[in-house]
């Protein structure tokens, strides 16, 4: 009887040890997935920033060419029709001259607004990820099994606004032209 309770016993023991030992490297291997899903996001972060002003630049580039070339056609054109005088400076109002195309100016804002959301979005994925990473960390019985390993610290891009607004609490300026 006491030889059946002994081998009960080491039993249990075992596959409690089995157990605890399989969760241990179920958390061992789920912190490592979050640490390298993190670092890799961080790579996306930077190749995303760096595709938005890149085709930003280039946008704008566009946009002021097409400007440019705008203004080298006009003001040569209305000033060989109105400069020679004889009561043409109205003839204006019978014809019609060439319009400046704002598509590329309102192409250029769509853009804009598209791209910096996206990287805002790629933003809150690594946000996102931090927290399951500082959770797994934190909470029981995790934590129990990855007591040594520190949490992974993230940058956020932000401006030098915003970082002041974050570290004074107070945010007056709200007229957006000026």
């Amino acid at each position: 009887m006491v030889g059946k309770l002994v081998g009960l016993g080491v039993a249990a023991l075992v596959v409690i040890g089995g157990i605890l030992f399989l969760m241990s490297i179920s958390y061992q291997n789920k912190e490592i997935d979050l640490r390298n899903l993190m670092a890799s996001q961080v790579q996306v972060i930077e190749a995303n920033y760096d595709k938005m002003w890149k085709v930003l630049k280039q946008k704008a580039g566009i946009t002021d060419k097409a400007k440019d070339a705008f203004k080298e056609m006009y003001v040569p054109l209305i000033e060989g029709r109105y400069s020679h005088g004889g009561g043409q400076m109205m003839q204006w109002l019978k014809e019609h001259n060439p319009q400046f195309d704002f598509s590329l100016f309102k192409d250029l804002m769509t853009s804009v607004e598209a791209l910096r959301d996206e990287f805002f979005q790629e933003q809150k994925k690594l946000i996102s990820m931090s927290k399951q990473h500082k959770d797994l960390l934190m909470k029981i019985p995790s934590r129990w099994f990855l007591g040594g390993i520190e949490h992974i610290e993230i940058k956020v891009i932000s401006s030098t606004k915003t970082k002041q607004v974050m570290e004074s609490g107070v945010e007056d300026d709200i007229d957006l032209f000026n």
